[in-house]
């Protein structure tokens, strides 16, 4: 076994925000993803995780994020165990302190897929062992990286590249501009008024961005956003626990559309990324998804990947 998952520079880290993490270290994930992926396409086993087991935590439903860390954990060589909303105490009865305290004496590492940000930085804070976010409402850090890791496949680069991003400024939107930032990719957000991403996020991701030298632009315009774009990006307009506001946003983002009239407007042989589950018809139609310059189910497959990148180094 020969790969970069078998640094241990990160060792021990938690995996809270891409923002918490150099541009070298996200080098250092993402050749790790790679690795590991060619390995597994090559039948060339990797139990580096011999031995260690993972506790998943789930208070959101998941897809992608459950069956890439299940899988990618055995892959590894270890246990994944699923622990939802029903089966733990988080904060129904026990703090989250008490809760970090009690898994690090079981687990070697702990990934929670939640609502609050807080109650992950809680466990990371309280507990000995290394945390991975999964989601939040606030950051999407896991599947930045899955996302990043498809652009560089499909364009055989990232630096000077831009990435369009039509939509919701929500978490997903957040942890993109964490990472192309620290990767040195434009990237023009393209969202409704009242819909833009948190100032402090794009601030502080401004500040990495002056370093690697990109451009982070938030505009209303969806065919200002794309103009050049090597890359578009869309998600769900209303995404898990918004559902009581689903009628307002189709209606604020009926002109957000990723279709092939959009798509046209990007750089010839644009790639367009979904973090999927799609409503087809609303942010992005079936001809776009479905088309040739899709690379959607590749983003989803690397989901694996870039997850086992993580574990590997982290734990």
């Amino acid at each position: 076994m020969a790969g970069a998952y078998l640094d241990t520079r990160l060792k021990g880290r938690d995996y809270l925000s891409i923002s918490d993490f150099s541009g070298e270290e996200i080098r250092l994930l993402l050749d790790a993803a790679h690795d590991l992926k060619k390995e597994l396409k090559a039948g060339i086993p990797h139990p580096v995780l011999k031995g260690k087991t993972l506790g998943m935590i789930f208070t959101k439903a998941s897809t992608r994020t459950r069956v890439s860390f299940e899988v990618g954990m055995f892959q590894l060589g270890g246990y994944a165990l699923f622990l939802s909303a029903q089966d733990i105490q988080l904060r129904r009865g026990e703090t989250v302190g008490d809760t970090a305290r009690t898994l690090e004496r079981y687990l070697d590492g702990i990934m929670i897929r939640t609502f609050d940000q807080a109650d992950v930085e809680d466990l990371a804070r309280y507990g000995s062992i290394p945390v991975i976010n999964g989601l939040t409402d606030l950051l999407h850090p896991t599947q930045a990286l899955a996302d990043i890791m498809t652009v560089e496949e499909h364009k055989g680069k990232l630096s000077g590249l831009k990435l369009a991003f039509i939509g919701d400024g929500n978490n997903v939107a957040h942890s993109l501009l964490q990472i192309c930032a620290k990767v040195g990719m434009h990237m023009t957000i393209a969202c409704p008024p009242g819909y833009e991403p948190d100032p402090e996020i794009l601030a502080g991701a401004r500040v990495d961005a002056a370093a690697t030298g990109v451009k982070l632009e938030v505009v209303t315009d969806p065919f200002e956003a794309v103009a050049g774009a090597d890359g578009l990006y869309t998600d769900v307009w209303a995404s898990m626990g918004q559902e009581a506001e689903r009628a307002e946003r189709l209606k604020d983002f009926s002109r957000y559309q990723v279709n092939a009239e959009l798509l046209g407007k990007a750089a010839p042989g644009a790639v367009v990324l979904h973090c999927l589950p799609a409503h087809r018809g609303e942010e992005i139609t079936d001809e776009v998804l479905d088309g040739p310059q899709s690379v959607a189910f590749d983003e989803a497959e690397n989901r694996l990947h870039a997850h086992k990148a993580i574990m590997a180094l982290v734990m």
